[in-house]
């Protein structure tokens, strides 16, 4: 490793730690860099598993073994780890940072969605989901529970942001995934993948979910929508069938995170691991 050891937040070499509590700014500043910031060592093992490139770690010093580790087994190469104190990475990023290890990792370039899709059964598409935790826990059902890409429209929250990252274990490398065109070409690129597509949303002409799962086509696209308002009307015109998971109580819906581990569980592939 190339071990610099840092006692001040505002050495430019940390430019890439700065302020990662503003989500504005980081939503800008991170695709247009070029990079995404990797938390905690299970998250970056699964980066470097997954072939990413750190291009620096942030460390304190009492996580400089593991970090050796993690770098030196994946066979990163020369890569600057910057050592400071709990003060300096609390001043630099903007929360005190107690998981461990922060890599700033090369973005990948995104695949085309036909490469994405290739060969899936269930395809999880998740349209303007702003909030970047319910897209964490979204990618982390569609790698629990058999999901085999998942799509995002251009308006939804970037799964390498670092909360999404962190709350879907590190899953966002598991599961292939890229982003789809603005409709209404995104239903057309589905469709000519092969892809029926059932819209999770409620209708007068919705099918409940076991019917749906009873006779299910061969490849589904399963459609989420936006926290607030749920599916937008281009979207529901690019449905095959509008699905809805059956509720009691007086409620008509779920958190969409949830409402996705739910569809998806039942979509599941047979012979799935119990959990």
């Amino acid at each position: 490793m190339d071990i610099a050891r840092i006692d001040d937040a505002a050495d430019p070499r940390l430019a890439d730690y700065r302020d990662l509590t503003d989500i504005a700014l980081r939503r800008v500043l991170e695709p247009a860099g070029g990079l995404y910031i990797a938390e905690s060592a299970k998250v970056l093992a699964r980066a470097l598993a997954a072939g990413h490139r750190p291009r620096s770690v942030l460390v304190q010093e009492k996580w400089l073994d593991e970090a050796d580790a993690l770098l030196s087994s994946s066979g990163a190469g020369d890569v600057p780890v910057y050592v400071v104190s709990g003060t300096v990475a609390e001043a630099l990023t903007g929360y005190a940072v107690h998981r461990g290890v922060l890599a700033a990792m090369h973005r990948p370039a995104l695949p085309a969605v036909v490469e994405v899709v290739a060969g899936a059964r269930t395809v999880l598409v998740l349209e303007d989901i702003v909030d970047h935790t319910n897209v964490g826990a979204a990618f982390r059902a569609a790698a629990g529970l058999g999901a085999d890409a998942v799509l995002v429209t251009p308006r939804c929250a970037d799964p390498l942001y670092r909360r999404s990252v962190r709350v879907s274990m590190g899953t966002v490398f598991q599961v292939p995934w890229t982003r789809l065109p603005a409709w209404p070409e995104a239903g057309a690129v589905l469709h000519d993948a092969g892809l029926h597509v059932a819209a999770l949303a409620l209708a007068d002409d919705a099918v409940p979910l076991d019917a749906f799962v009873a006779d299910r086509p061969e490849r589904v696209a399963l459609l989420l929508g936006t926290e607030g308002d749920g599916l937008s009307r281009r979207a529901l015109a690019a449905a095959d069938t509008v699905v809805t998971i059956p509720m009691a109580g007086g409620v008509d819906s779920l958190n969409v995170a949830a409402a996705t581990a739910v569809a998806l569980w039942a979509l599941r592939p047979a012979g799935g691991d119990a959990v």
